[in-house]
């Protein structure tokens, strides 16, 4: 496997109450079927307005925070989810839907605008059952991508975002998928590439306290064939075979393994015809310094409007060797200067790590943080509050016993 340096590249400051982004979940209820999702499918699982209010107390006195990623379940399917937006952008935070996308008309799109919506995060992969793409693997689905890309860009204004879950079968369309957004640099803002994981029955027992527990009831135990262990490097050597010179910029490390990369940024410059070159570490330290000197915040999703601006980036290359290259790549062609060059980002997040002692290697400073019982809490393991009141330790097979 590619052997990355994590002291190459920058350390995003993110950490516990001080984030570009926090996790809101208005509900756990969901108008399709993912394969590897984390949460449990509950039709009645709706929060009243008021305990979305008391969500959003708990992140404003507890952590700063540039954008609210509205999630679930589908939060789509939330009777009040134009008051959701509309709450979130009366308190000066970026208001970002997380869904599948099946819920979403023209109408309701003309409507979240208006409310303050200010992006999509759409998750589109191969394993969700969806009506109508059963069976299409990852560059089939770039079509239904272009369409939901296409819809907001039509209205105006909104970031678009897409993520998908990735599996040892899945990997290699990556690259296709990447060179899709590519050719939509222009209208795609941001993708996302999360790693596949599960509960690991095979080498640990789980325990709170001395009481043994039974893992079989969460959603997210192991009961597939597939890897459950992909890293982020190797994600970085498939792309290569059609973008040798893609180079991450900053990263977020594990809370026990300091060189681990659990989400790895990679910040890119082009037009739909040609990708000119990538930020260093250097320049997307710049931006993040910048923007909480000057709003108090680190920056979650840029607006599209920001993102076309990719010539005022390239200034950044008195400072960074890496976008200096850049620079003289789209500069080469003096016509260029006519041109707009847009930025783009992709994001490779490399969910919870088991160690070989039963350690669980989070994300140190993870965005994904959601609120429980008045307290922040780690989305992704959410399940584990609400079946047994805390997280579980995992401890190798027959430890505890000995």
């Amino acid at each position: 496997m590619l052997t990355l340096n994590h002291l190459d590249y920058y350390r995003l400051p993110w950490n516990l109450t001080d984030n570009s982004i926090s996790w809101l979940e208005p509900t756990s209820k969901c108008n399709l079927y993912c394969e590897g999702c984390y949460r449990k499918n509950e039709k009645d699982g709706h929060k009243s307005f008021d305990e979305i209010k008391k969500d959003l107390d708990v992140f404003t006195s507890l952590r700063k925070s540039d954008g609210i990623s509205i999630a679930g379940g589908d939060p789509l399917t939330h009777p009040d989810i134009l008051d959701i937006v509309a709450e979130v952008k009366r308190r000066n935070l970026k208001p970002i839907i997380n869904t599948n996308g099946l819920a979403l008309t023209k109408d309701l799109l003309k409507k979240l605008k208006k409310a303050g919506l200010f992006g999509f995060t759409f998750h589109i992969d191969s394993k969700q059952n969806r009506p109508g793409w059963k069976g299409k693997n990852e560059i089939e689905l770039n079509e239904l991508r272009y369409q939901y890309a296409k819809m907001l860009a039509d209205e105006g204004d909104i970031s678009c975002a897409f993520n998908s879950t990735v599996y040892d079968d899945t990997k290699h369309f990556i690259p296709g998928m990447l060179e899709w957004a590519h050719k939509n640099i222009d209208i795609v803002q941001v993708m996302v590439f999360i790693l596949y994981r599960a509960v690991n029955n095979k080498d640990f027992d789980y325990y709170i306290g001395p009481k043994k527990i039974d893992m079989n009831q969460l959603v997210y135990n192991e009961d597939s064939d597939s890897r459950a262990d992909l890293k982020a490097p190797e994600i970085i050597e498939i792309i290569r075979n059609i973008y040798p010179d893609f180079d991450p910029c900053a990263y977020l490390n594990g809370s026990e393994k300091p060189d681990s990369f659990k989400w790895l940024l990679t910040g890119r410059l082009g037009t739909k015809e040609k990708i000119y070159g990538y930020l260093g570490a250097k320049s997307i330290e710049a931006i993040q310094m910048f923007n909480h000197l000057l709003h108090d915040r680190y920056l979650a999703y840029a607006s599209p409007k920001d993102t076309r601006k990719g010539k005022s980036i390239l200034l950044l290359s008195v400072f960074d060797k890496k976008l200096r290259k850049a620079f003289k790549n789209f500069y080469k062609n003096p016509f260029n200067v006519f041109r707009k060059l847009y930025y783009q980002s992709v994001m490779i997040i490399q969910p919870v790590d088991f160690l070989q002692d039963g350690r669980q290697n989070m994300c140190d400073g993870c965005p994904d943080i959601t609120v429980w019982n008045g307290q922040l809490v780690w989305s992704c393991r959410m399940e584990e509050q609400l079946n047994f009141g805390m997280n579980v330790k995992a401890y190798p097979k027959g430890f505890m016993k000995n």
